[in-house]
């Protein structure tokens, strides 16, 4: 199956997005999608991913990397098939193509939830070097699955810095620190933003709850998956997947 094709089946067009959302995610770096998902189906994904820290334990996010002050779980591709509306949803599929183009796929799909007390981050890229505006190698979505507040460890994003073709730590003395041009993502459950090579981090989370959401995250085809799916995609999973998701997944 052809990216083309793919990409057809699964509804993105080149008016998905409108023009003033593209010009949005050029200048700035991100875009808020609000409505992505319903508030009730915000909660049905909170609900299993809480199951699934349960089940996990001390295991969870094993299959990537753990993190500290955080709830972490890896592998989500194959945990749930509701899970698959964050690799096949037509309007962020329009927004990964615009950055990367139409040779993408899944490099991962995890959650983060930032525990209470916890969850503040540097500023970051999600990529390890600066970048030539334009030259984008990887592109990441975050899921709100709680509104987030200006208490509860939202991200902060400075805005137009993914086309500084400079890192963070190239201009700041502590990537934790403020930043003047900095932003807060003050946004409704549901709402899906985006963002990587825009300098982001979590904020921490002075609430007594932790502040959960799921990172769906895509990189050019040509380029190593954070999870390698072939490896961990079942065969049931596998085999409920539509041809067009499998080709997002790069498991055909």
């Amino acid at each position: 199956m052809t990216a083309a094709e793919a990409l057809a089946e699964l509804g993105v067009r080149d008016d998905t997005l409108t023009a003033e959302e593209k010009a949005t995610l050029d200048r700035d770096g991100y875009l808020p999608l609000i409505g992505v998902l319903t508030p009730a189906m915000a909660d049905c994904f909170r609900a299993r991913l809480d199951e699934l820290m349960r089940e996990e334990g001390t295991s969870a996010a094993s299959e990537f990397q753990g993190e500290a002050g955080t709830d972490r779980l890896a592998n989500l591709a194959d945990k749930d098939p509701m899970f698959a509306l964050c690799f096949t949803h037509p309007r962020v599929l329009a927004a990964i193509r615009h950055v990367l183009g139409d040779e993408f796929k899944l490099s991962s799909l995890n959650s983060r939830a930032a525990l209470p007390g916890q969850g503040l981050q540097g500023l970051h890229a999600d990529w390890g070097k600066a970048v030539e505006p334009g030259d984008y190698s990887v592109c990441n979505s975050i899921w709100l699955l709680d509104d987030f507040t200006a208490d509860n460890g939202a991200t902060r994003v400075v805005p137009g810095s993914h086309r500084s073709g400079k890192r963070p730590s190239d201009v700041m003395l502590n990537p934790s620190d403020a930043h003047p041009d900095e932003e807060l993502l003050i946004a409704p459950k549901g709402t899906v933003v985006f963002n990587s090579h825009t300098w982001h981090g979590g904020t921490l989370n002075r609430t007594d709850k932790p502040r959960p959401a799921m990172h769906s995250y895509f990189t050019r085809r040509n380029l190593p998956q954070q999870t390698d799916q072939r490896k961990w995609i079942s065969a049931e999973t596998y085999g409920r997947l539509s041809p067009a998701a499998r080709w997002v997944l790069d498991i055909e």
